[in-house]
């Protein structure tokens, strides 16, 4: 079985910053609600986030996909829409989302 790395063809790279005062709550929803939902979905191989030590914004997730593609299937749709209540609440806080997606143009090795 190929390790995760060299399966995903795809990266979801997510830039978030969001109000200081809400800074706790926005982590605990990311941690709880947001990653696991993403990890359970088809395609999705792993997920990191990171806290910048310099410059904005503050967060960065990259999740490694199958393939770009897995953004377009109908699990992931579902997810997109931020339908519940804790969801909704922290995206009111949100500063930055920027949002962009590659496809691995590596040249296999010989």
């Amino acid at each position: 079985m190929p390790d995760r790395e060299s399966s995903a063809k795809g990266l979801l790279l997510v830039m978030m910053e969001v109000q200081p005062e809400f800074e706790e709550e926005f982590n605990r929803w990311y941690n709880e609600e947001h990653l696991p939902e993403r990890l359970g979905c088809p395609g999705f191989l792993s997920a990191r986030r990171f806290r910048a030590v310099d410059g904005q914004p503050k967060y960065l997730a990259l999740y490694d996909l199958e393939s770009a593609d897995v953004l377009h299937s109908e699990a992931y749709l579902k997810l997109r829409n931020p339908d519940t209540p804790w969801t909704l609440r922290v995206f009111e806080h949100l500063t930055t989302n920027i949002r962009n997606v590659y496809e691995d143009i590596t040249p296999p090795r010989a």
